[in-house]
């Protein structure tokens, strides 16, 4: 059995923070305050079926990520897997102007009777489905970066 483990978090992660328990990355991002209005600015999960972040997170979100990519329990899951990242299962970025998030669908949790995206205090993924993710969000980020007009 393997246990545990907490990736080492670095300036870039910022709010966030990771696990790792076996095959899986358990994603944090900490509220910007506690409070009734922590709902606003969490992750969004939708069990199943994809996940959001604050725009203001996602830059945190591609380093944690990236942070993970670097944990031996990634490589065995991912050479265990052997996909290419084309086969993942993730979107492309959608982003909501009007709540300030950024969507991906793909498998991220359980699959539920849940519908909807809903503020999460965690983020679960399967390791083998970081690439892709990782691919999409900067993507998205790349894609965010407005060039003045001339």
């Amino acid at each position: 059995m393997v246990a545990m483990y907490e990736i080492p978090p670095t300036a870039a992660m910022q709010r966030w923070s990771v696990s790792v328990d076996g095959p899986h990355a358990i994603f944090v991002c900490a509220p910007w305050l506690e409070d009734h209005t922590a709902d606003r600015v969490l992750p969004r999960l939708w069990p199943g079926r994809g996940l959001g972040v604050s725009d203001a997170d996602a830059a945190g979100f591609a380093a944690a990520i990236a942070e993970t990519m670097k944990a031996p329990n990634y490589w065995t899951a991912s050479h265990a897997a052997a996909r290419a990242w084309q086969d993942q299962p993730w979107s492309p970025a959608s982003r909501d102007h009007d709540d300030g998030f950024v969507y991906f669908a793909g498998p991220c949790g359980e699959p539920g009777s849940a519908v909807g995206y809903r503020p999460a205090y965690h983020l679960p993924l399967a390791l083998p489905d970081l690439r892709g993710l990782r691919i999409r969000v900067a993507a998205y980020l790349r894609g965010r970066v407005s060039v003045p007009a001339g």
